[in-house]
């Protein structure tokens, strides 16, 4: 993976396949690449299909950064969350999606389809990318995610 790209990786379940097509054009445009891991149309399926191939390459270190979107966020994050070192957040507004980054050092972004526009969807992935983990204090807090205790 080329240091001077960025990588993305893009999945949906139906209630997210509009968005997540919005998304992906608007980062095209702004020079992203991009991997879409489906679905492919707004017919019903199941998240788990799309989150648990995305979240893999993600963990195998294929993709910089992960976008999941379905109605909610939450089974999408979910899912991803079962990964190690997977750190997905559930971002509606500006103030929740830096805060992931800053301090959680999320490196997937779910949105809830159903409670935001495509345009703060779009918004939202962008500054999600370009925010970066603050480090300091946070890393130890980070580090003690996945101590078993």
């Amino acid at each position: 993976m080329s240091e001077s790209v960025v990588y993305i990786a893009i999945g949906s379940d139906h209630a997210g396949f509009l968005t997540k097509e919005f998304i992906k054009r608007t980062l095209v445009e702004k020079g992203y690449t991009i991997r879409d891991f489906g679905t492919f149309s707004d017919e019903s399926m199941d998240y788990p299909d799309s989150a648990h191939p995305l979240s893999k390459a993600i963990q195998n270190g294929d993709y910089h950064y992960g976008i999941l979107i379905c109605g909610s966020g939450n089974g999408m994050a979910i899912v991803a969350n079962k990964y190690k070192g997977i750190r997905a957040a559930i971002c509606w507004n500006d103030q929740v999606t830096e805060l992931a980054r800053k301090h959680n050092n999320a490196n997937i972004i779910a949105l809830p389809a159903r409670f935001i526009s495509m345009e703060e969807a779009a918004k939202l992935s962008l500054l999600f990318i370009k925010t970066s983990f603050e480090k300091g204090r946070h890393v130890r807090r980070v580090e003690k995610i996945e101590k078993i205790l």
